[in-house]
C-alpha cells in the first residue's frame, strides 16, 4: 500500500506555484485547511485563482491571502463576512466569479468524476448564464457549466490514514469531499493521522485513491464565523 504521508506542511505544498488554480475545502470557517493556508501566506505564493464557497473573514482563512493580495481571482458563491473581499471586488482589484452554491459543488464533483461539463437550471435567465450555452430539455431551459480544471485541491479532514483514506466530522463534511480528486493533486490536511488499516472501512468517507498527499496539522483555532448565544 502506498504511503502518502508527508511530514511537514512545507513539504506537502511543494509544487504550488504562482498563478495556479487551487480548490479550498470548507464552508465559512468550518473545515478549512488552516495550516496549509497559513503556509501559503508565508510562502508568498501569489496570482492565485482560488475556488472556495467563500473567502473566510478578514484575518483568518483565505482572508489572510486576500489581505496580502495573493489572490488574483476568487471563484465562490458568497462574499460572506469578509469586508476586504467585498472591498477588493467592488474596487475592481480582485477578479470575482460568483456562481450558485449548488453549481459550485457540482463543478467540483464533475471534475472528481471525470465529467467535463453538465447542464443545470440554476442561473438561467440571469447574469450567471451570460455567454454560456443554454439548451431546452423537456420544456425547461438549462445552462451548460464546465468542471473545474484545478492544479491542486487542499481539503481538511478530521482523521486520515497514511494511505489517504479520510473521515470528516460533522459540518466539516461540506465542500471537502467533492473537492477530493477534483484537481491534478489533492492534499489532505488532517487533525489526526493514523497508520493504514487503523480506520474502520465502514466509516471512511473518501477513499485514498482520491488523495495524493496527506499530513497532520496542528494548533487548530476552529474559529466561529458568527457566534449566536441565547440569553435566558
Amino acid at each position: 500500500m502506498i504511503n502518502k504521508k508527508v511530514n511537514t506542511v512545507q513539504e506537502v505544498l511543494q509544487g504550488i506555484e504562482n498563478g495556479m488554480t487551487i480548490l479550498f475545502g470548507g464552508f465559512g470557517l468550518c473545515g478549512i485547511p488552516e495550516n496549509a493556508i497559513a503556509e501559503l501566506v508565508i510562502k508568498e505564493t501569489n496570482q492565485l485563482t482560488c475556488v472556495s464557497n467563500n473567502a473566510g473573514v478578514d484575518d483568518f482563512g483565505l482572508g489572510l491571502l486576500l489581505k496580502k493580495k495573493q489572490i488574483k481571482k476568487m471563484i465562490s458563491s458568497y462574499v460572506g463576512e469578509n469586508t476586504e473581499f467585498e472591498r477588493q471586488m467592488l474596487s475592481g482589484e480582485l477578479d470575482v466569479e460568483l456562481i450558485p452554491q449548488g453549481t459550485l459543488a457540482e463543478r467540483c464533483r464533475a471534475a472528481q468524476a471525470g465529467i467535463p461539463a453538465f447542464y443545470t437550471p440554476a442561473g438561467y435567465g440571469t447574469e450567471v448564464a451570460i455567454g454560456k450555452e443554454t439548451r431546452d430539455f423537456n420544456g425547461k431551459m438549462y445552462v451548460l457549466e464546465h468542471a473545474f480544471q484545478a492544479d491542486f485541491a487542499i481539503v481538511k479532514a478530521w482523521k486520515g490514514d497514511t494511505a489517504g483514506n479520510l473521515i470528516f466530522k460533522g459540518t466539516a463534511r461540506n465542500f471537502n469531499p467533492v473537492m477530493c480528486g477534483a484537481a491534478k493533486i489533492t492534499i489532505a490536511e488532517v487533525e489526526e493521522l493514523v497508520e493504514a488499516g487503523t480506520l474502520d472501512p465502514n466509516q471512511i468517507h473518501i477513499p485514498g485513491i482520491f488523495v495524493k498527499r496527506i499530513f497532520e496539522g496542528e494548533k487548530y483555532e476552529k474559529r466561529i464565523e458568527q457566534r449566536t448565544v441565547r440569553i435566558k
